[in-house]
Parts: structure tokens; C-alpha cells; sequence
């Protein structure tokens, strides 16, 4: 007699390594169709909602399912929230143009020194690329990218026009809401330069070697409002008085009126 093929349920699955209960459990066959519909839904109300706050907001509705299985079909779905990267406002970069007169395009950057006991200090310099003229010398601790706002604005209002561009590099500062809001209300286009290539922004590059080496290494500031004092003199000698050799050896504001002299009888306009 042929012995028999069968053994019993506890032995079969105690040989597999698997409980009774797992090798008797039918698949419900549930469709997940309506709640993957919500999901979808939820996801794209709450765009930055992950997989276990829209499971609690399923829940809230009365859903009963398991967070593993809202995992399920959020990942199947491709529902995963991307992250972020930091934006910065007013980056274009725009091939540069040789300036043919005043206030076409103005220059900034910024300079740091210190106080004698060690004190950090920031200028913020600003320079017409046309007549080399320094627009102003902003001396402070710190200075935000809504205070650069406000010393553009002061140099505008005492010159009666506004550049058409301005040339700067990628400082926090200048990269800020606050300067292109400026920007976009005054009508003037911000070009930044490339990382890494202050080149690209030669005349401030240029001019905030001078002041460092005729001001900044000459003196030896005491305090704040001492640096500003210093550092407003030199500026004004400088446009009055420094013969610049890239202007024929005029001094900027001499350039500038010289420029605007010759130019009047011809029916032109700063």
C-alpha cells in the first residue's frame, strides 16, 4: 500500500516557519480606489501636508484605515511633499553695457575695517561707472539691504535722477526683497555679477581699492562717527580734488562738468 502524501496543518506550517493564523488569511480583496480619490485630494489642498498629517485628516473624516497603508498609496501615487530650496530674489544676469554718460550705471559693494579696539565696521560704496564720481560712503556696524535702500534713495534725491542700472555682486544684502522691491518701484535694473568674478564689477572693485589704501590704511579710527568723518572727507576730495587717471587726470566732478559742457550745445540731457 502506497503510504500517504498529507501531514497535518500544525507540521506543515511548523516546517515552513509560519503561524496557522498567516497561513489561513484570505486577502480581503478591498478596493482602495475611494481613498486613493481623497488622498489625492487631500494632497493637493495641503501641498505640504506628508503622509501622516493627511492620515490624520483622513481619520478625522471617518476613514478607518492604517497609517502604513496611507503610506502604501502615497508613495505609489508619487504624493511625496519636494523640498525646497532657497530662493533668491532679483538674480538675472545680464551681459554688461559700456555706460556713455551720467547715471546710466551706478556701482556698489561693500568694504570692512574696524574701529582700534577691534570693533567691526561695514561702508557701503557706491560709484558712477561713467564719471568714477563716489556717490556715497555708508558707514556703520551692520547694514541691511533696506538701509542700502534708503542711502540710494538719499544719493538720488541729492543728484534729481536715478540710474538706470545698477552693478552689484550677490551679498545677502543685495539679494534681499527689500532692494528689489526698491529696484522694481524706481524702474532701475539690478545686474548682478557671476560668483566668484568681482571682475565683472571692476570700477567699484577699482575704487574701493583706492579708499582702502589712500583712507582706511592711513588712519586709525576711534569711533564710529570718527570713521565717518574721515571717510566723508576723503570722498569728498576725492571727487573734487584726486586727479583720476582713466579721466584724463580731471578729478571726477571736473569730468563730469566738462562732460556736461561740451554736450549742452548740442541739445543733450544728462
Amino acid at each position: 500500500m502506497e503510504a500517504s502524501q498529507t501531514c497535518s496543518e500544525r507540521r506543515a506550517c511548523g516546517l515552513v516557519g509560519i503561524s496557522r493564523s498567516s497561513a489561513r488569511y484570505r486577502g480581503s480583496g478591498r478596493d482602495d480606489g475611494p481613498l486613493t480619490e481623497r488622498l489625492r485630494e487631500l494632497a493637493a489642498e495641503r501641498r505640504r501636508f506628508g503622509y501622516r498629517r493627511l492620515h490624520v485628516l483622513l481619520c478625522r473624516e471617518g476613514w478607518t484605515v492604517n497609517h502604513k497603508r496611507v503610506y502604501r498609496i502615497y508613495r505609489e501615487e508619487g504624493l511625496m511633499v519636494r523640498k525646497r530650496t532657497r530662493k533668491r530674489v532679483a538674480r538675472e544676469r545680464l551681459p554688461a553695457t559700456v555706460p556713455s554718460g551720467p547715471d546710466q550705471r551706478w556701482s556698489l559693494d561693500f568694504v570692512s575695517d574696524a574701529l582700534h579696539w577691534g570693533r567691526k565696521i561695514r561702508m557701503l560704496t557706491v560709484v558712477d561707472a561713467f564719471t568714477r564720481e563716489s556717490l556715497a560712503i555708508e558707514v556703520d556696524t551692520s547694514l541691511s539691504g533696506a538701509r542700502v535702500a534708503r542711502v540710494l534713495d538719499q544719493i538720488i534725491d541729492g543728484r534729481g535722477a536715478a540710474p538706470e542700472e545698477i552693478t552689484l555682486d550677490n551679498g545677502p544684502e543685495l539679494t534681499s526683497k527689500a532692494l528689489d522691491q526698491w529696484a522694481y518701484e524706481r524702474g532701475v535694473q539690478l545686474r548682478f555679477i557671476e560668483p566668484g568674478k568681482p571682475v565683472q564689477n571692476a570700477y567699484i572693485e577699482s575704487f574701493n581699492g583706492r579708499l582702502r589704501d589712500e583712507c582706511l590704511n592711513e588712519h586709525w579710527f576711534q569711533s564710529l562717527s570718527h570713521a565717518r568723518s574721515v571717510v566723508e572727507e576723503w570722498r569728498i576730495d576725492y571727487n573734487q580734488h584726486r586727479p583720476h587717471s582713466s579721466l584724463g587726470y580731471l578729478s571726477p566732478e571736473e569730468f563730469r562738468t566738462d562732460w556736461t559742457t561740451r554736450l549742452a550745445p548740442a541739445g543733450l540731457q544728462l
